[in-house]
């Protein structure tokens, strides 16, 4: 399985360096993952670093501007075995991803669709009947992630 981590958004110079924005946090954690999969294509990261407020990277296979004009918009993924194990109550959001979400009643609100990060809490977008904006405060809101059953069980009234 892969995993999105960022998008090259940008070309930095003229042998073939890109500006990556990354999905990590923090963002300088995309530079300790190589290979990178783009466009379903594994490129190996020769050089990668922090720039201003984003990443400049530069592949071992891509040494000029118009080269690296071809990847302008590609995400970036890498294979899910690449990133850390987690702890007790850690979760990655691709694992959160498609999830049923249940109150403690037992009644459905539908899946998790996306996640929200807002600064003080990140926030699960619940498609179903309606969408739901659930904030993702463990034990208080979120009272059990299950991912072998795929669900997610909330303390959140039916009419929020």
């Amino acid at each position: 399985m892969r995993v999105i981590v960022g998008q090259i958004r940008g070309l930095y110079g003229v042998r073939g360096w890109v500006k990556v924005f990354s999905y990590t946090d923090p963002i300088t954690n995309i530079i300790n993952y190589s290979p990178w999969f783009v466009n379903q294509k594994m490129l190996a990261v020769s050089q990668a670093k922090a720039h201003g407020k984003g990443i400049i990277a530069k592949f071992e296979s891509i040494n000029d501007r118009d080269e690296a004009a071809t990847l302008l918009g590609a995400e970036l993924a890498i294979d899910r075995e690449q990133l850390p194990a987690t702890v007790t109550d850690e979760f990655y959001w691709h694992d959160l991803i498609g999830l049923t979400v249940m109150n403690h009643e037992g009644i459905s609100f539908g899946k998790v669709a996306s996640l929200i990060a807002t600064g003080a809490n990140d926030v699960l977008v619940v498609s179903g009947e309606r969408e739901r904006l659930i904030p993702f405060v463990m034990n208080h809101v979120i009272l059990e992630v299950n991912l072998v059953e795929a669900t997610l069980q909330v303390n959140w009234d039916v009419d929020f």
